[in-house]
């Protein structure tokens, strides 16, 4: 056993032979993914776009700031989760991370380097310099593989025109002795307004889509969870028509979907907020295998949106709207513009 520690939640089952109760004790994992809104350092990138997030920039972004933003993501990621498990989450996706620098200076923020987290990350080709990335937590889970995949897109009006943006990063391997995958997604924005760009999502989620068939022509009982800002939400048409996930768990079939956050959405919870209404392009969707009741390894056993009041506005016209570490041109002591997301995996002890 690799645990430090382990935690346990109790939940009651009934028993089909002897028509009574029983309680059963059950290992706990938290898997999260949090955009970070923009986590630059303050260096000046010479081939990346990033030159409002240095001293002498528009943002003004000095490391006092940065240290202040460290120290805040450190914070909101080291409790996720650890009201049901005690400890931070095995596994955390990321976004809008500008390279492996900062990763390393947030794994080692005080609220989280007692956790000995291991970073995976690779540089994408966005203009912007923010790629994706996945940090884990080393006595829980151990890589066995990784890969960028490149998402091709082009100009809807010049189709010669390349469009740079993220990589999806794919992890494979050990949690608690149980092979997974993980795929960390970005997909393009709605710059230039959601019908316009809708294409570009699209192209993302046949490349997520075609990740998860290859994973699935070898393992036809894969464990995956792809997770990400999707820049969609669980209805729109890359998610709900390229991926198909079911919103049930009962009615997910081997190699199918399922999205436990497309019933949040249709109730009215959502990840950020966008003039007076809430979308939930943060999402995670796990592969069939997850979905099963046995428990004799590691299954579902809920999703969350962690929207702690702290991370919330708490006054003003944007309140209870994520609060965003930077507005009005200057940083604001905030966190980021999304909530984070999770899901509990559980395992009979």
């Amino acid at each position: 056993m690799h645990y430090s520690k382990q935690f346990f939640i109790a939940l009651v089952f009934v028993s089909s032979m002897a028509f009574a109760q029983q309680k059963k004790q059950y290992k706990v994992n938290t898997i999260a993914f949090y955009n970070v809104e923009n986590l630059f350092d303050t260096e000046n990138d010479p081939i990346t776009y990033d030159d409002d997030r240095t001293p002498d920039g528009k943002d003004h972004w000095t490391d006092e700031i940065y240290q202040a933003k460290l120290k805040n993501m450190a914070k909101v990621i080291s409790e996720i989760g650890a009201d049901v498990t005690g400890t931070a989450p095995a596994i955390v996706g990321l976004c809008e991370t500008e390279n492996r620098k900062v990763l390393e200076d947030l794994v080692n923020q005080e609220s989280l380097i007692g956790k000995e987290y291991g970073i995976v990350q690779f540089d994408s080709p966005d203009r912007r310099g923010i790629d994706v990335a996945l940090i884990y937590q080393k006595k829980l889970f151990t890589p066995t593989n990784y890969k960028a995949h490149e998402l091709l897109i082009y100009d809807n009006v010049d189709p010669t025109k390349r469009i740079f943006t993220r990589d999806q990063l794919v992890v494979s391997g050990m949690l608690d002795g149980e092979k997974m995958h993980f795929i960390v997604n970005h997909w393009p924005s709605r710059s230039g307004g959601e019908a316009r760009s809708r294409q570009k999502r699209i192209s993302a989620a046949k490349l997520n889509k075609h990740i998860m068939d290859s994973i699935f022509v070898q393992e036809p009982y894969a464990k995956i969870i792809t997770m990400g800002d999707f820049n969609d939400d669980p209805t729109s048409p890359s998610v709900r028509d390229v991926l198909k996930p079911k919103k049930k768990r009962e009615n997910v079939g081997t190699k199918q979907l399922f999205n436990p956050m497309e019933e949040m959405f249709k109730n009215g919870l959502g990840t950020l907020a966008w003039r007076d209404g809430w979308n939930l392009f943060d999402q995670m969707i796990l592969s069939s295998e997850f979905t099963k009741k046995d428990y004799t390894s590691y299954r579902f056993y809920k999703a969350g949106i962690y929207n702690k009041s702290y991370l919330a506005n708490s006054k003003g016209q944007y309140k209870g709207y994520p609060y965003r570490s930077f507005g009005n041109g200057s940083f604001t002591g905030g966190y980021s513009d999304h909530f984070p997301v999770f899901v509990y995996l559980v395992k009979e002890q």
